[in-house]
């Protein structure tokens, strides 16, 4: 039996109902689902998403990504986004391992594994996609496969987190593997700024502040946030606004005035045009929809 034929395999039996799964490995988790889903927003965290089964479409500001078993997704900050399962049906359901990168894990094998030519200044995406290889997918199906062996995970799961994370840091995606490993990278820099608006997205926030936060000018700062996130700083902090408002209205019965006020909004009317140019529906009509898929 193939590596990935087992994988799939061993997702299957471990998840066995829609949704997201933890499982008893720390910073793992296995995602299924049986038929597409629509376009829901969330926050990549830094994060490995490697597909057994599948394809999923992801959008990050004005960037768009498809990626199914034949490639691997790495997000290196905290980037709102809107994802969507593509291709899934119950007899060949959307199956993915989720590993939290831990970035101090990679700073300990960069450190290791230096290369004469990095290019830390150089803009690079928060998101990127890299073809799997053989290396890292074994590793994959050996991680997953120690939850058939839960006397096992305590000794082995970090050695084979390290060694995916190995992986990770001499293949195709180390540019931005190596920029999130040093804090002194341009990526950690922006990532900085980015953790500091996700927790003043309520606030007004000046550009010049956030730069001198991420310690660039206003210019530098600006070229790289947007080649990290896909976004501006302002639509990025608009993202973030629009989905608490969401969570809100859904979650905790808010109308949509008063989810407006609370992430931030002085206009009704400008955030119900942002809503719905982001969610394709007015706030109340949407929330009452999910409210109802709930």
């Amino acid at each position: 039996m193939d590596a990935l034929q087992s994988l799939i395999d061993l997702i299957s039996r471990h998840a066995a109902t829609d949704g997201i799964h933890d499982t008893p490995i720390a910073g793992v988790s296995l995602v299924r689902s049986g038929q597409p889903t629509v376009p829901m927003p969330v926050v990549y965290e830094p994060t490995l998403c490697l597909i057994a089964q599948g394809r999923k479409h992801v959008v990050a500001g004005s960037a768009s990504y498809v990626y199914d078993a034949a490639t691997y997704l790495v997000a290196s900050v905290g980037i709102p986004v809107m994802g969507s399962v593509i291709e899934a049906s119950e007899q060949a359901p959307y199956l993915c391992l989720v590993l939290d990168l831990d970035m101090s894990a990679l700073s300990d094998l960069a450190l290791r594994h230096p290369t004469p030519d990095e290019t830390r200044d150089l803009p690079v995406s928060g998101i990127e996609l890299n073809t799997i290889t053989p290396p890292l997918l074994d590793a994959a199906v050996r991680l997953v496969g120690l939850l058939d062996t839960p006397a096992d995970i305590g000794e082995l799961a970090p050695l084979i987190i390290r060694e995916m994370l190995y992986r990770l840091l001499i293949g195709n995606s180390n540019g931005v593997i190596r920029q999130m490993a040093r804090a002194d990278s341009r990526l950690s820099q922006i990532a900085r700024s980015i953790a500091w608006l996700r927790s003043h997205y309520h606030e007004s926030c000046r550009i010049e502040d956030m730069a001198d936060i991420a310690g660039m000018s206003r210019s530098t700062f600006h070229e790289h946030f947007k080649a990290v996130t896909a976004m501006t700083p302002l639509e990025f902090r608009s993202q973030l606004r629009l989905q608490e408002a969401r969570r809100l209205m859904v979650a905790q019965a808010f109308d949509a005035a008063g989810a407006g006020y609370r992430v931030g909004y002085e206009s009704p009317s400008q955030f119900s045009r942002d809503y719905g140019r982001m969610f394709g529906l007015p706030p109340g009509k949407d929330a009452e929809r999910l409210r109802r898929m709930t």
